[in-house]
């Protein structure tokens, strides 16, 4: 891949995360000044950018605070912004949840709470019910993320082990409105899935998440199964009808943005869906297949063309290498590309951190695998040992942007042809 090809493909990512900027995203979203406080709250891997965001078009009196992964902060004049672990919750996540649960248990019916959430905001808020601890819910997590569920399964079972979570924060600042604003990382854009929901109405009975439990044989440990099993289907509390939410960016927003950017340049733009789901080395053989269609047969889109996609992949852990689900993605194409010329890709995580590693994601052409076994690694093994991180390092073809201060989720972008 040249410099130019690989400029191409960066430049499409930037767009696409400057589309999800806060300050961007929130201007004239903003509810009307209430008679009493205004108490903000945040929690996920943006939030002490959406908070920055706040901070500078709000005009009124407020308080607050909001909760962010380790190296995602950002300064604040008023709001508190709070460090903790992701993937997995700590104690540190732990004192934050406290902290926001404080922040708004005393508001009345003339105060204001404004929830900035976004990604990661699950395991940045971890409230463990009576009788569980954070050793629970750090197994909970670990089970999850290994299991290859869909972000929305995860999330629907993490809000039956959580005090926060699935509308439960709204419900401690009742009777004080609550205005929700929210940046979505979801296939779909189901607001009450982000971050697990804590100011979204709504959340799965008991018995629906033991079945969602036992169909994909997640093994959790007995604690959190005597736990769900304790609990009953009882009718939730009605919604308040007072209560707003509003998605303020997304990845739809984010790849029309990138096709716009596409067009620009002269380069026709395939945006193929923003809420793709599944294994992410199957999903990369179908847009493999895809991209060669296009290359043999300029159907449905002449080249050169760019094939744009979003959503969120997973990846089912059979071992403890490095990588993400994006570099895990490109990995896959690679080898499903090998030997093919005129086909470019990048894949990488709208928030610059491709699961626990320094980098957003991956580049790939159709000489990257045989360029991996020339450095020594065999790319299909890596693939699967969870192992693309170390194959990209190989070759040198890792994206590397550090956080952004956004999440929108996956980012795909395939270049087929040769730049205008």
């Amino acid at each position: 891949m040249s410099d130019t090809q690989r400029a191409f493909l960066s430049h499409l990512f930037d767009c696409a995360v400057a589309a999800a900027d806060p300050l961007k995203a929130l201007q004239g979203l903003l509810p009307a000044k209430p008679k009493g406080r205004t108490v903000v709250i945040g929690a996920g891997k943006g939030a002490a950018q959406l908070a920055q965001a706040f901070e500078a078009l709000w005009d009124g009196p407020f308080s607050g605070v909001v909760v962010t992964r380790y190296g995602y902060a950002a300064p604040c004049k008023v709001i508190k912004v709070m460090e903790a672990a992701h993937p997995v919750p700590d104690a540190a996540g732990l004192e934050a949840a406290q902290a926001l649960k404080a922040a708004v248990s005393d508001l009345g019916p003339d105060d204001l709470m404004i929830a900035l959430i976004c990604g990661g905001g699950s395991s940045l808020l971890p409230d463990p019910p009576t009788g569980l601890g954070l050793n629970d819910l750090q197994a909970l997590n670990q089970a999850l993320l290994a299991s290859g569920a869909p972000i929305s399964v995860m999330n629907d079972i993490r809000k039956c082990f959580s005090g926060i979570n699935g509308g439960r924060l709204a419900e401690l600042a009742s009777p004080a409105r609550v205005c929700s604003l929210i940046v979505s990382d979801v296939p779909g854009d189901a607001a009450g899935e982000v971050a697990s929901g804590p100011t979204v109405a709504g959340r799965p009975m008991p018995s629906d998440v033991a079945a969602m439990i036992n169909a994909r044989g997640i093994a959790l440990p007995e604690g959190l199964i005597a736990h769900l099993k304790a609990q009953d289907d009882s009718p939730l509390p009605p919604p308040d009808a007072r209560n707003e939410t509003q998605i303020v960016a997304s990845a739809a927003i984010s790849l029309e943005a990138a096709a716009q950017a596409a067009r620009a340049k002269g380069v026709n733009a395939w945006v193929l869906s923003d809420r793709i789901e599944g294994e992410a080395e199957d999903v990369a053989l179908v847009h493999a297949a895809l991209a060669r269609q296009v290359a043999d047969s300029g159907f449905p889109h002449p080249a050169p063309v760019v094939l744009l996609s979003g959503g969120e992949t997973t990846v089912t852990l059979r071992h403890k290498g490095r990588g993400g689900r994006n570099s895990a993605f490109q990995l896959s194409l690679a080898l499903a590309l090998e030997g093919v010329d005129g086909i470019y890709a990048l894949a990488a995580d709208t928030d610059g951190i491709d699961g626990s590693e320094d980098n957003a994601g991956a580049f790939v052409d159709g000489t990257t695998a045989d360029r991996m076994r020339a450095a020594g690694v065999d790319p299909q093994t890596h693939l699967q040992h969870n192992d693309s991180y170390t194959a990209f390092a190989a070759t040198n073809d890792l994206l590397v942007t550090g956080p952004t201060g956004t999440n929108v989720n996956d980012f795909r972008a395939i270049l087929i042809g040769d730049l205008p």
